[in-house]
């Protein structure tokens, strides 16, 4: 039974990480409905960001955070006016190669910057454990991985409910055409989609590694970005709260049905796949996602 706790303490934060990276996914398909393939590499880019201001700059930890995210922000904004913009929205070809092309231009250039020597993150949580229940250890890592889950959550939905910006974005996502009949600006609405996936996904792999089982190189996030897909396809790819859920279910999944299963760690990737595979089979628009209508 402790063991069988201890990984569902596991799996609650790996899902933590996994559903962050997610609602960055799900930002994206939102407004362009197409996944970002490069958005782990987005999220990886601004994680070394944050590593320099506060391993080389002095910077202290959640400030560097805060920077990184601001500074990813504003990348993603220049990419979407630079190389996503000029390309019609309707037609997803082009910009999903832009984006698989993104994909391998960013890990290669932060291969060239930082190498690919694992570097160990700054803690952004406490360290040690929080309480024990039933023999096993609750550590403060997993309960401020799972409250800024929620935290994010819920300061993307007041954004997108409460805000003109993010109302306005909630319309182009829903029907672009007609937000262009009615006098919203289309592409600076997407450029604010993309600037506040790369921030979320740059807190995301900031969580992520900041452990000590973890740290942060290049291709860090190649396989999170393979378990947040399945996450963002399970919850729904235009629900947020999906993601939330789809990204814990996720991470349970890893810790305990593979284990038990009998399925060996190494194979836990093909777990997520696997769960994509039936998602798309028997419920493309996932658990909480809008079903695709169309007119006959």
């Amino acid at each position: 039974m402790e063991l069988f706790i201890n990984r569902i303490f596991d799996g609650l934060s790996n899902g933590a990480t996994y559903a962050l990276i997610a609602m960055a996914l799900v930002m994206i398909f939102k407004a362009t409905t197409l996944i970002n393939f490069a958005q782990g590499e987005f999220a990886m880019f601004g994680g070394f960001i944050a590593y320099v201001l506060a391993t080389e700059r002095g910077v202290p930890m959640w400030g560097a955070v805060i920077l990184a995210m601001l500074l990813s922000a504003l990348l993603a904004a220049g990419i979407e006016r630079t190389l996503i913009r000029p390309f019609d929205p309707a037609d997803h070809l082009p910009l999903v190669i832009i984006t698989l092309g993104l994909f391998l231009a960013i890990n290669a250039i932060a291969g060239i910057v930082w190498r690919f020597d694992p570097r160990a993150f700054p803690e952004l949580f406490p360290s040690g454990n929080a309480t024990s229940i039933g023999g096993a250890n609750l550590s403060w890592y997993t309960i401020f991985t799972v409250l800024t889950v929620f935290v994010v959550a819920g300061g993307l939905t007041l954004l997108l409910n409460k805000t003109k910006i993010g109302l306005a974005f909630r319309a182009v996502s829903s029907n672009l055409e007609s937000s262009e009949l009615v006098g919203i600006k289309v592409g600076p609405t997407l450029q604010f989609g993309w600037a506040i996936a790369a921030a979320v996904g740059t807190l995301a792999v900031a969580v992520f590694v900041a452990t000590p089982v973890r740290q942060i190189e290049p291709n860090v996030m190649i396989t999170g970005l393979i378990f947040a897909v399945s996450a963002a396809a399970l919850g729904g790819l235009d629900s947020l709260g999906g993601a939330i859920v789809g990204g814990l279910a996720i991470g349970l999944v890893q810790s305990i049905v593979v284990p038990y299963v009998g399925v060996p760690s190494e194979l836990s990737l093909l777990a997520a796949v696997v769960v994509l595979m039936l998602v798309l089979l028997f419920k493309p628009s996932g658990l909480f996602g809008t079903p695709a209508v169309e007119r006959v």
